[in-house]
């Protein structure tokens, strides 16, 4: 049975977030965010944090659905309601599918570690007006290679930088929207600068979509 999604259910519309801690049920992925965080760390003379993965539920009177990136587990992407996949790591290696990912607009699907979640859910918008057009925004978003940076963000592109580029796309002020006490959320500026460039290009003006600090 898949873990229930702490979500309110009467509401006409709403928009929620999830920071799930890195790795929270898969130990591969936890320790490589360790030495990830540890050698950032290191270079940026700070100290370390924990770092968070973020997702987003989105609820409309014809049902919820789960936004997230994750891995390919097989074929059958319609079942999940892929929008997009793109590569991992390398475009060559993106040929094979265990080195590629996918984004999903899943409806009534699941986030596999929401239990594991740290202070969400966070209510980002109760409009029904918002909610309905992350998902018609969702299917254009970009997908460069994830893990590196290719679109010069500054830094990695990542399901941080999805669900940044999904809320700033949507129309939803991201200003107060920050990972848990003492979390990082690597990649989610990515998606914030992403975002604001496609603003540029559309409104023809300087974006005041802010960039979170580290």
């Amino acid at each position: 049975m898949h873990d229930r999604l702490l979500t309110d259910v009467e509401a006409p519309g709403s928009v929620d977030l999830y920071w799930i801690p890195l790795g929270a049920n898969a130990h591969v992925v936890r320790i490589n965010g360790l030495v990830f965080e540890w050698v950032s760390a290191r270079v940026q003379r700070r100290r370390r944090r924990d770092l968070y993965h973020s997702a987003l539920v989105i609820s409309v009177p014809d049902g919820h659905f789960v936004v997230e990136m994750a891995p390919i587990p097989d074929a059958r992407g319609d079942e999940r309601g892929v929008v997009a996949e793109g590569p991992v790591g390398t475009r060559w290696a993106g040929r094979m599918r265990i080195f590629r990912y996918e984004i999903r607009c899943w409806r009534d699907g699941c986030i596999p570690d929401v239990r594991a979640a740290v202070a969400s859910p966070v209510r980002v918008s109760s409009d029904a007006a918002v909610a309905r057009r992350i998902l018609e925004v969702l299917p254009s978003i970009p997908t460069p290679v994830w893990g590196r940076d290719e679109l010069d963000a500054g830094e990695m592109w990542n399901s941080n930088s999805v669900v940044a580029w999904t809320l700033v796309r949507s129309g939803i002020d991201v200003s107060t929207v920050l990972p848990p006490s003492e979390g990082r959320a690597p990649g989610w500026n990515a998606g914030l600068v992403v975002a604001a460039r496609a603003y540029v290009r559309a409104e023809g003006r300087r974006s005041k979509i802010p960039v979170a600090s580290e």
